[in-house]
Order: structure tokens, then C-alpha cells, then sequence
């Protein structure tokens, strides 16, 4: 499997399934899609989503997929049958699909939905394509204190690239690298401070500008 990042604004999410797995599911993808949760009953915290109380059988499957036109399906129900249905429409219609009761071997098609940190516009995920959930999680909890700042500087160095524009392409390479690899500058940003810290500009200065242009 390869690992892509798809942005889903826009876009339905269909989830089936209302218990702890199809909530953890839900909340994963309703900060951005439009998620829809068809289940009898739901356990758990759903925020964002739509719930629909239904009890659908395999037959009632096409009639879901045509109401909401998904672009991704998570099938994370208790009933190995109605999950084995879900998966068969989303491959026949060429729609994503999430089955969350199979690990290990995936058919061509699925998504594996990744343990995932994210500090602003910075998302890192990990993932043991479905072998080890729980190894998943223990990787992300050693990598969440490594992450921290990293947004703030994901966006102080977009700041930076459009303030150097018009130097030569080596040197704003050699600054940008500088920054990020700037012990001083990620426990300035660590502190929360929302103000550039002085010490970038320092960081700036110190660096050997001289490129030639592009």
C-alpha cells in the first residue's frame, strides 16, 4: 500500500456502524467531509456527523449508496454479511472503502485509516497496513511530543518563502533550512509565543547568502 493524503471537503462520507470503531471513524473524517453514520443505535461520540437511525440489510445497501453518493464508505458494523455487502457496492460503483472488521491483507481499492497527529497544517500518520492497531497507536503517542510547534513553523516558514521570494533560489533554500533546523527557533515556538521570535531573524543573518540566481 501507498500512503496519500486526500482532501475530502467537499465530499460524503458514509460510515455504517454506530459503535466505538464506527465513532472513532466519524469524528476522524466530519472535521472535514460531510459524514453520515447509519446505524440502529450509537454509542459513543459522534460530533459532527449526521445519524441516521436504520437497520440496513445486505438488499438495503444500493439504496444507501445512492442517497448519500459517498466518496469513501466505512464499513464497521458487527455483521460480517452486511460489512462483505458494503465492501462489494463500494468496488462495483469505483467508490473508497474502509472495512474495519478484515486486518493484514487488503483487497485492491481499500484505505486503511491511519493513527494520526496533527499540530495545525502538519499531519503526520502512522500506519501497520491494518497488522497492528495497536502498535499504531503506541508509534503515534512516542511521535505527538516530537510534533509539537511544528505547525506554527509550518507557517512561519510560508511566511518566510514569500518575504524572500526575490532572492535566488539556493539562498532562500539555505535560510528556510537554517530555521527549521534551529534548535533555538522550535523552543522559541514551543513556548507558544505568537509573535515571530527575535531569533529567526538572527538565524537569517547568520546564514552565507550567497547563491547564484535560478
Amino acid at each position: 500500500m501507498i500512503p496519500l493524503l486526500h482532501d475530502f471537503t467537499g465530499r460524503t462520507v458514509l460510515v455504517f456502524g454506530g459503535g466505538r470503531v464506527g465513532a472513532r471513524k466519524a469524528r476522524r473524517f466530519s472535521r472535514e467531509a460531510r459524514t453520515i453514520v447509519v446505524s440502529p443505535d450509537f454509542t459513543g461520540e459522534f460530533d459532527g456527523s449526521e445519524l441516521v437511525r436504520a437497520a440496513p440489510a445486505p438488499e438495503d445497501v444500493p439504496g444507501w449508496f445512492e442517497r448519500a453518493r459517498p466518496g469513501l464508505v466505512v464499513a464497521a458494523t458487527d455483521d460480517r454479511k452486511l460489512n462483505a455487502a458494503i465492501e462489494r457496492e463500494a468496488r462495483e460503483r469505483g467508490v473508497l472503502v474502509n472495512r474495519a472488521d478484515t486486518h493484514g491483507s487488503r483487497e485492491p481499492g481499500s484505505v486503511v485509516v491511519p493513527a494520526t497527529v496533527r499540530d495545525g497544517p502538519v499531519v503526520v500518520s502512522v500506519s501497520t497496513g491494518g497488522r497492528s492497531p495497536a502498535l499504531s497507536r503506541e508509534l503515534r503517542k512516542r511521535i505527538e511530543p516530537e510534533l509539537a510547534g511544528a505547525g506554527r513553523m509550518a507557517e512561519l516558514t510560508a511566511e518566510l518563502r514569500e518575504e524572500l521570494a526575490e532572492r535566488p533560489a539556493a539562498d532562500r533554500r539555505k535560510a528556510l533550512r537554517a530555521v527549521v533546523s534551529s534548535s533555538a527557533v522550535w523552543k522559541d515556538l514551543r513556548r507558544g509565543d505568537t509573535k515571530r521570535p527575535q531569533v529567526v531573524a538572527d538565524v537569517i543573518d547568520s546564514v552565507d547568502m550567497g547563491g547564484e540566481s535560478p
